[in-house]
C-alpha cells in the first residue's frame, strides 16, 4: 500500500529514525561548553581539558571534595563559582600544570587553595606538606587567611613564614634540616 504523509510529518518521521551518533553527541557537548566559556569569558589553551563547573556543588559530586571544605565554602559566602574558579579548579583537580591570569579580586586564592587541600586530602604528622610563595606579605596573609577559613574543622594546620629566624624558634631548632 501507499502511506501518505505530509511533509511535516516525513520530517518528523526521518527524525525519529536517525538516532544521534556518540561523534554527534560528543560535538554538541563541546559546543555547549564552549558556548559557556565565551559566556564567562574564559579563555583556555591546552588539549583534553577537563569541562568547567558551573556550581560549587559540582566539586562535591564530581571531584568528591571534603565535605567540610564544602560547608566552609558556602559559610564564607562562596555561592557561584567566578570564572577563574570555574576553569582553574577542574584544571588542577585532575593534577595538570595551569597558567592563569585574572584581574584582582576574581577568586584566584580560593582557586588554588581548594585543589591544595583536596590533594592533601587529610591532615598527617610529617611537616610541612605544601608551600605556597607569595611576592608579598598583603598577598601572603591573605592567602593564609582564605586558607586557614578554607580547612576549618579539617585538622590541616596552616602556617605563615615571615622570617627564617622566626620560623626556627616557631618550628624548632632542627627544623631547617627536618623540612
Amino acid at each position: 500500500g501507499i502511506k501518505w504523509m505530509s511533509s511535516l510529518e516525513a520530517k518528523f518521521e526521518d527524525a525519529k529514525d536517525k538516532k544521534p551518533t556518540a561523534e554527534k553527541l560528543e560535538r554538541l557537548r563541546i559546543q555547549k561548553i564552549n558556548r559557556f566559556r565565551n559566556q564567562h569569558r574564559i579563555s583556555v589553551q591546552g588539549t583534553d581539558l577537563p569541562d568547567p563547573i558551573s556550581t560549587f556543588e559540582q566539586l562535591q559530586k564530581e571531584y568528591k571534595i571534603h565535605p567540610k571544605i564544602m560547608e566552609n565554602i558556602q559559610a564564607a559566602g562562596f555561592r557561584v563559582p567566578t570564572p577563574i574558579q570555574m576553569q582553574a579548579i577542574p584544571v588542577m583537580l585532575h593534577g595538570r600544570e595551569l597558567l592563569a591570569s585574572a584581574p584582582t579580586g576574581s577568586g584566584k586564592t580560593l582557586a588554588f587553595c581548594i585543589p591544595l587541600l583536596t590533594h592533601l586530602k587529610q591532615p598527617r604528622n610529617k611537616g610541612f606538606r605544601a608551600v605556597i610563595v607569595s611576592p608579598t606579605r598583603e598577598l601572603a596573609s591573605q592567602t593564609h587567611r582564605e586558607l586557614v577559613k578554607l580547612a576549618e574543622g579539617t585538622g590541616f594546620r596552616i602556617h605563615m613564614i615571615h622570617k627564617a629566624a622566626d620560623a626556627a624558634k616557631k618550628f624548632g631548632p632542627k627544623s631547617s634540616k627536618k623540612f
